[in-house]
């Protein structure tokens, strides 16, 4: 049996999946005719620190220093000085316990008499001597504490013992930066003051002609 007729083909046709046209970067026109993407237009958007501001800011920090750190300085002097103060009874005090304690002697010959003796923390295992009476502690006695330095001398006036006469005194170890004062205290017990700058006083003279600290 012939048929007869076109052949008819069918073909199915599938189009591949749509693909979104990808958008180019937007550029920006600028006057020199240079263009720029997004990504460099945003970076050079990001604002930091000028100079200018830097400037500022450490001008700020400089008065500020200028205006707090001569304040430190005058409050560590004080601080120094009313140490010194303190110092100095403290020896003249140590000075009558001393001549008490040892009265062949009176009053002790030098500062480290008074105290538990050279490179000691503490008084030696063998006890208080004439020499290491152990009545101070051993920062004092060795002569330099809280900026400034400080003197003990027991004195017989004649060149013999026992000593009837003593001054303790102080003086900064930088005057005008730890200190500006400088204190003693002979016999009597009256504590004087030297506002001139010198030298710490050495005796027992000296010392009697500072004014009397008020």
């Amino acid at each position: 049996m012939a048929t007869s007729g076109a052949l008819v083909f069918v073909a199915s046709f599938q189009p591949d999946a749509e693909v979104a046209p990808q958008t180019p970067p937007v550029t920006r026109e600028w006057p020199s005719g240079c263009t720029v993407n997004r990504q460099e237009l945003d970076m050079r958007r990001q604002k930091g620190f000028s100079l200018i501001e830097l400037l500022i800011v450490v001008a700020i920090i400089l008065i500020i220093a200028a205006i707090a750190i001569p304040s430190l300085i005058r409050a560590k002097i004080s601080a120094n000085e009313s140490s010194a103060a303190a110092s100095v009874r403290q020896i003249s005090t140590a000075q009558i316990t001393y001549a008490a304690t040892f009265p062949q002697s009176g009053y002790a010959v030098d500062l480290t008499s008074l105290g538990p003796g050279s490179g000691n923390a503490s008084c030696p295992g063998s006890g208080p001597t004439s020499n290491n009476a152990c009545i101070l502690d051993g920062v004092l006695a060795s002569g330099v504490k809280s900026g400034y330095q400080f003197f003990a001398l027991g004195d017989s006036g004649g060149g013999t013992i026992p000593n009837t006469e003593f001054v303790s005194s102080s003086a900064p170890l930088n005057y005008n930066v730890t200190g500006t004062k400088y204190y003693c205290i002979v016999t009597d017990g009256v504590l004087r003051l030297n506002n001139a700058q010198g030298v710490i006083a050495p005796d027992v003279a000296t010392c009697s002609a500072y004014p009397v600290s008020q």
